[in-house]
């Protein structure tokens, strides 16, 4: 359970930087909601949504958690999305929609903040889950 916290952790850390020097300076213009674009949509619909329709697909190795983790991972976990928040109550006056950023895992890759924000909500939500099945399985020691 360990790990899916600590490659949560990696991950929303990653976002989180490129996502906000984005969001810097641009003029407000608040929408509505968050729409996707096709690959957007596309890109959490098949690799970060949790359903079993997810395609599955190895975690990037400068992301990978090690075999170990320490017990400190909650309090980063809880840290970073304390971090998230602020975040998102920053980019609420912004067209997230329109607003794009770098994606820190795939070179030359870019997705709007609105992207951003979804598929990081969806991972979290993913893991999550996976971490309450291993704290359910019968092997996990209570």
């Amino acid at each position: 359970m360990g790990q899916c916290l600590e490659y949560l952790c990696i991950t929303n850390e990653a976002y989180i930087s490129p996502i906000s020097a984005a969001l810097k300076e641009k003029p407000d213009s608040p929408v509505e909601q968050i729409a996707p674009g096709r690959f957007g949509r596309w890109f959490i619909r098949s690799f970060v949504e949790p359903s079993p329709n997810t395609k599955r697909a190895s975690a990037p190795r400068k992301i990978r958690p090690a075999a170990r983790v320490d017990s400190s991972v909650l309090d980063r976990f809880l840290s970073g999305n304390r971090s998230w928040r602020e975040l998102i109550i920053r980019a609420r006056s912004k067209n997230v929609n329109k607003i794009r950023f770098w994606n820190p895992f795939v070179l030359g890759l870019r997705f709007t903040v609105g992207t951003g924000l979804e598929i990081i909500a969806s991972h979290e939500r993913r893991h999550l889950l996976q971490a309450e099945r291993v704290r359910d399985s019968v092997t996990f020691p209570h």
